[in-house]
């Protein structure tokens, strides 16, 4: 048997394993050892696995993940996202559909200090969706536009899925960062425009509030005092990796310790906030560790079967150009942004793939970005989006519903894609400055 063919049983192995709810990171590590030892032996393969997770993750380069976390867990536990919300009602919640749009500028917002889909999502939901009932918003619009504003965590930086491709693919972390904040900033106001769009053609989705949601301009400034220092952390921390001040391990080190200034200053490490906010960071990186460890034991089985050489070198005997490469990349991150997260998506394929994206001459850099665009259009498609069966079950909303209602995102997010692969200097810009 061929080492490609070793290779290519090893992903319908790992495909298998994965739909038989096998946790990611075992099934990668488990088929990356076994084909390693089929290929190489046992003593070869023993030296992988005894030498491989400690060289990968003891690295300064990883710490960047703990650290971004726990700036997020911090921000996510102290209650911050309904100060968020509110500041954003204050400021446009008095227009129509202002309340659902408040919704996706706080969704932005949050995910500015969050990196999680998820939860942003739950943050904003818990606070927004019983806002839009009171003032009696139609269902499918409000559940919508906050599954959809959910998906922003996963691309404004700091995010985690631009930390793990970074550390996949040995890219700049601080790059990917840069490349993701246009194209974060973009997708909000393409969804701004969605709500926009909906309330004026149909305004019964969004009924005027008359001066209910029209405080005056103190009340609007106050609303500032805990939304600015959080927007200011992300301005510090962002800032400071793009005018090479810091690295990102250095920024998420900052960025940690001033969203606990900023919190304990604001009285909200109340209780057991910071014991929460540290074992939800330790949850979150156990759960990121084994994925990466079991992705770099796979990735070490795939180089050496040979595999990603001989589809890379099939690519180009058939002359199969990048576009119609990223045309196939956006079918299967569709497919697979259903059934996983970012994370799981990301270190899933790009053992297999990332040599097709170098021998094709694909900026790497602007590949994350469509990546992970397409892995937050696959939290949202039905019909499996997890997105908006996390909304469903916090809300108590059935998922029916909240399909319905993220359909008009969907096509905003279709059009914000091909923007983003038509001009891919809306992703590069601030990296070549």
């Amino acid at each position: 048997m061929t080492p490609e063919m070793v290779g290519f049983i090893g992903i319908a192995a790992l495909l298998v394993l994965v739909f038989l709810r096998i946790w990611v990171g075992f099934a990668m590590a488990l088929v990356g050892l076994m084909g390693y030892v089929y290929l190489e032996g046992w003593g070869r393969a023993a030296s992988v696995v005894g030498t491989e997770p400690y060289s990968q993750i003891a690295s300064i380069t990883f710490t960047t993940v703990p650290l971004f976390v726990l700036m997020g867990t911090v921000i996510s536990n102290s209650g911050l996202g309904k100060d968020l919300y509110d500041a954003a009602s204050k400021w446009i919640g008095g227009i129509r559909g202002g309340l659902a749009m408040a919704s996706v500028a706080a969704c932005g917002a949050f995910a500015a200090v969050s990196g999680s889909s998820t939860a942003t999502a739950l943050s904003i939901g818990k606070v927004a969706y019983p806002e839009m009932k009171r003032y009696k918003y139609d269902t499918n619009l409000s559940v919508g536009s906050i599954a959809a504003g959910g998906t922003i965590g996963i691309m404004i930086p700091p995010s985690l899925g631009f930390i793990v491709y970074g550390l996949i693919t040995q890219e700049s972390i601080g790059k990917l960062f840069m490349a993701g904040l246009i194209p974060g900033i973009l997708e909000v106001f393409f969804y701004l425009a969605t709500i926009f769009l909906l309330c004026r053609f149909k305004p019964s989705m969004a009924p005027d509030v008359g001066d209910a949601v029209r405080p005056s301009l103190r009340e609007k400034i106050s609303s500032l005092k805990l939304t600015g220092p959080v927007v200011l952390i992300f301005t510090f921390v962002i800032g400071g990796i793009y005018f090479g001040v810091f690295t990102p391990t250095e920024a998420g080190a900052l960025g940690a310790f001033a969203s606990i200034v900023v919190v304990f200053l604001a009285r909200r490490m109340k209780g057991n906030v910071f014991g929460a906010a540290l074992i939800d960071t330790i949850e979150v990186t156990a759960m990121i560790v084994p994925m990466l460890v079991g992705a770099f034991i796979f990735m070490r089985f795939i180089a050496v079967s040979g595999l990603s050489h001989m589809l890379s070198e099939i690519m180009i005997t058939y002359g199969l150009t990048p576009a119609h490469f990223i045309a196939l990349i956006i079918v299967l991150y569709l497919i697979l942004g259903c059934f996983f997260d970012a994370n799981a998506a990301v270190l899933l394929t790009l053992p297999i793939l990332y040599p097709a994206v170098q021998a094709l001459g694909i900026n790497p850099i602007w590949f994350g970005v469509i990546v992970l665009r397409l892995n937050e259009i696959g939290l949202i498609t039905p019909p499996i989006g997890l997105n908006c069966f996390v909304i469903s079950g916090a809300l108590n909303i059935p998922a029916g519903t909240v399909f319905r209602g993220i359909i008009p995102f969907l096509i905003a997010d279709i059009i914000h894609l091909a923007l983003l692969i038509a001009f891919p200097e809306i992703s590069l810009f601030l990296t070549r400055l």
